[in-house]
């Protein structure tokens, strides 16, 4: 898939950040995918930098998709135990 199919993502959300925010947000959420094996990126490499073209899941990118699909997420939050009167 071409990376620029992502950005239409924001193209339905009424307050849009702009298309440099846009981009690094896409951008770091991509090396962090890639960081974890879930995806591979194809793209240019410079001295400093990546630049991902184009995106692929792996098999263990498309077994998590499948599962997190029919889940709905949790949020971690602590509750607090009610104190006892005295």
């Amino acid at each position: 898939m071409h990376r620029d199919r992502l950005i239409k993502f924001y193209g339905n959300v009424q307050v849009a950040p702009k298309s440099e925010i846009q981009t690094k947000i896409i951008t770091r959420s991509l090396e962090s995918l890639i960081d974890k094996g879930l995806m591979i990126g194809h793209g240019l490499r410079t001295t400093h930098k990546w630049f991902i073209k184009e995106i692929k899941l792996t098999l263990k990118g498309k077994k998590e998709a499948k599962k997190l699909l029919g889940e709905q997420m949790t949020l971690p939050l602590k509750t607090r135990k009610a104190k006892s009167e005295k």
